[in-house]
């Protein structure tokens, strides 16, 4: 219990004459060293904008987003997806993260770089709080072979436009805009992305931006042939020869029509544990 005297004066004091009391003891303990999800300007400070995509000729430069599975209301606790694409290849990967805190979304980020087939030199992210926090600034950064880590420009998507668009064909067209507020559905949504993006990354092509120029009012832009983000992989000539035979013989261990029917019961099982009751 404080004394009556000491309390009085805590109440009576002006906000700008406590915070100048308190600035000497806030210099002794620089945010630096205290975790949490608000990005403050000085972290934004140390993460540099990226001004180009990266070294595109090689695999590794990860764009990286997150979905909420809010059902449009972001009140409460509900199921975000995290979700990889890599620059060069368009390799996507996503994991599912209950409430996108800053240690689950570290854990998870960990977890997606174990499952790509390639080292990760570059991580680019927005300015959302689950990744702009001390907690992944430490990872990236404190490892043997540090990342590393730029952001894009605030409310422009078009600066991560290679996962911003991956959100749309690899996440909403599959999951929908419903409400997922079912912890046992993280796990469920993991199960799925495995056969997703199995069926998405080594069967399902699409076609890639070579170079675009400008003729007057026209914009003539030439696109490569139709590839699966696999093939992409496999024609790096930056890719370690173990990488390329690993990625080769998990290749051959799939069934493109054993996937999709995976897929649609997987599928079945995260909505039917949308409909179950809560713990």
């Amino acid at each position: 219990m404080l004394a009556p005297a000491l309390r009085g004066q805590l109440l009576s004091i002006s906000a700008s004459s406590l915070n100048r009391r308190l600035q000497p003891i806030r210099a002794r303990y620089p945010h630096s060293k205290h975790g949490g999800t608000k990005p403050g300007s000085l972290l934004k400070q140390r993460i540099p904008i990226r001004t180009h995509n990266g070294d595109v000729n090689r695999p590794g430069f990860i764009e990286a987003d997150t979905v909420a599975h809010c059902g449009g209301a972001l009140e409460g606790s509900f199921v975000w997806s995290l979700m990889f694409t890599d620059i060069f290849s368009g390799w996507p990967l996503n994991r599912a993260v209950w409430n996108k805190g800053a240690h689950g979304v570290v854990r998870q980020v960990k977890e997606l770089e174990r499952r790509l087939r390639f080292p990760l030199p570059g991580f680019d992210s927005d300015n959302g709080p689950e990744l702009l926090n001390w907690h992944l600034h430490a990872w990236l950064h404190k490892r043997k072979q540090p990342a590393g880590w730029t952001r894009a420009r605030e409310y422009c998507k078009n600066d991560n436009a290679h996962v911003e668009q991956k959100n749309w064909t690899h996440v909403r067209q599959l999951l929908g805009y419903e409400r997922f507020d079912n912890p046992k559905a993280v796990a469920a949504i993991d199960d799925l992305y495995d056969s997703w993006f199995d069926l998405q990354n080594c069967f399902m092509s699409s076609v890639k931006l070579l170079e675009q120029q400008r003729e007057g009012s026209t914009i003539h832009r030439r696109y490569e042939s139709p590839t699966t983000p696999y093939q992409r992989l496999l024609a790096s000539r930056s890719l370690a020869v173990e990488m390329s035979k690993e990625i080769q013989a998990h290749f051959q261990t799939l069934d493109p029509f054993q996937l999709k029917q995976d897929v649609e019961c997987k599928l079945r099982r995260v909505f039917a544990l949308n409909q179950s009751p809560r713990p």
